[in-house]
């Protein structure tokens, strides 16, 4: 029964796109914790997975430009921590930024808050902190909302231009527009004063 385990842990693998990130309980409807485990080690060891981090995999991406396998994706590798552990998390800092296109500036900490503890994960050059707050700066916020919110803090007040007010504008959805200006009514005012600029298209004062 174990291979039959085994070709369904690899055909799920097979099925997701190079890059994906794993976690042991994204087969645990499949098998029980030690057959998963012993699993992903096999095929680590024959070069289908690549381990980043204690239980965390990834399915190498090949560059053919670069001829090599390409450094996992350090914001992939935090959902997939938050999903194992079962927090919520937002991009905060300077990685907002550049994920919103901020800021070329390249960040050497990958930094979330967290609705779990302070923790820190390092592999290769890359570094992940997760910084815990209170529930109410992450809870029942969607991905995007949170993500400017932390985006508007790290740059403050003074430093939120009509230009980042349109950058921004542009870069959300009519979807994502919706959801921050409902989601987002607990933040700071200017915070939300600003929101509403990104997403009604009010004049900047």
């Amino acid at each position: 029964m174990a291979n039959g385990y085994s070709k369904q842990i690899q055909e799920q693998i097979k099925a997701a796109a190079e890059g994906t990130i794993f976690i042991s309980s994204d087969f645990a409807d499949i098998a029980d914790t030690e057959t998963i485990r012993r699993n992903l080690n096999r095929l680590t060891q024959a070069g289908m997975l690549r381990r980043i981090l204690k239980g965390v995999y990834e399915k190498p991406k090949y560059s053919k430009l670069l001829d090599e396998y390409v450094a996992a994706d350090p914001e992939a590798v935090a959902n997939a921590l938050a999903r194992s552990y079962h927090w919520t998390i937002a991009p905060c800092g300077n990685t907002a930024l550049n994920l919103l296109g901020l800021s070329t500036q390249v960040t050497a900490v990958w930094s979330y808050i967290s609705d779990g503890p302070y923790k820190t994960y390092e592999w290769n050059s890359t570094k992940l902190e997760f910084k815990h707050r209170t529930n109410k700066e992450i809870t029942g916020l969607s991905y995007m909302t949170s993500l400017v919110i932390q985006a508007l803090k790290t740059l403050g007040r003074s430093n939120v231009t009509p230009e980042v007010i349109q950058m921004l504008s542009e870069k959300l959805t009519d979807k994502d527009k919706q959801a921050c200006l409902k989601e987002a009514t607990e933040s700071t005012d200017w915070v939300y004063d600003t929101i509403r600029q990104i997403c009604g298209g009010e004049k900047v004062q």
